[in-house]
C-alpha cells in the first residue's frame, strides 16, 4: 500500500470535496480516511489514501492537485505518508 496525505485548506465553497473526489476516483486513487471542517468560512480536509494503484507518479498528481486548487481557489498539498509523518514528528 502507498499512503498519500492529502490536505485542502481556503475559504468554504460549493463544490470543493466533489472536485477533489473526482480526481481521485479517476486516478484511482482510494480513500481510507477523510476528516473535514468548517470553521467561521474556512474550509479544511486531511485524506489519507492509497495511491498504489494509480497509474501517475506521485510528483505528477501532486502537481495536478495543486493546479486544481489554484483554480478552485484552495491549497491542496499532497504528501507520502512517510514524509507527512517525519514533517509532524515532536
Amino acid at each position: 500500500m502507498q499512503k498519500v496525505i492529502i490536505t485542502v485548506l481556503g475559504k468554504d465553497q460549493v463544490g470543493i470535496i466533489a472536485r477533489v473526489c473526482t480526481y481521485l476516483a479517476d486516478n484511482k486513487i482510494n480513500i481510507l480516511d477523510i476528516s473535514q471542517t468548517i470553521v467561521q468560512g474556512f474550509f479544511n480536509m486531511m485524506m489519507v489514501t492509497d495511491a498504489s494503484a494509480a497509474t501517475k507518479s506521485l510528483k505528477t498528481i501532486s502537481e495536478e492537485m495543486d493546479a486544481m486548487g489554484k483554480e478552485i481557489g484552495v491549497a491542496i498539498h499532497v504528501q507520502h505518508e512517510e514524509i507527512f509523518n517525519k514533517m509532524h514528528r515532536i
